[in-house]
């Protein structure tokens, strides 16, 4: 299949669909007249890699641990046992970036709560709420 099916196919846009292959995610065949040729098994991997991403992965840390996961019916598994501990750090890396997350939301409110009431109630307008 053309990537014009392969993005009808997988709801992702060709031009990241480019992107995936420039980053080594995708390994398209090549036609004689220099389209890509795709298959089945890399509508699969396109699959994988959104959900390795929206897990909040970088497509290099994808790259990485993408021949060492398997599908199976409750979701991809890991094969490689240097994988799961690649994959603690990640989750380390991602819950501190989360609590670094929840630090400024609790600053951001203490400010805005501090607001005098009528500031509060023109910005409020302001914003249609």
């Amino acid at each position: 299949m053309r990537i014009g099916e392969l993005s009808r196919r997988t709801g992702v846009h060709e031009r990241l669909l480019r992107y995936y292959e420039e980053q080594g995610l995708l390994c398209p065949a090549r036609r004689p007249s220099g389209y890509r040729e795709y298959t089945d098994d890399d509508v699969d991997t396109v699959r994988r890699i959104r959900s390795l991403l929206a897990a909040g992965l970088s497509t290099s840390t994808i790259g990485a641990i993408l021949p060492c996961l398997r599908d199976t019916p409750g979701g991809l598994v890991p094969t490689c046992s240097d994988l799961v501990a690649d994959l603690h750090r990640e989750r380390e890396r991602i819950a501190g970036s989360i609590a670094e997350l929840q630090a400024s939301l609790g600053a951001l409110e203490r400010v805005i709560a501090a607001a005098p009431p009528e500031v509060t109630r023109r910005a409020l307008a302001a914003l249609g709420g």
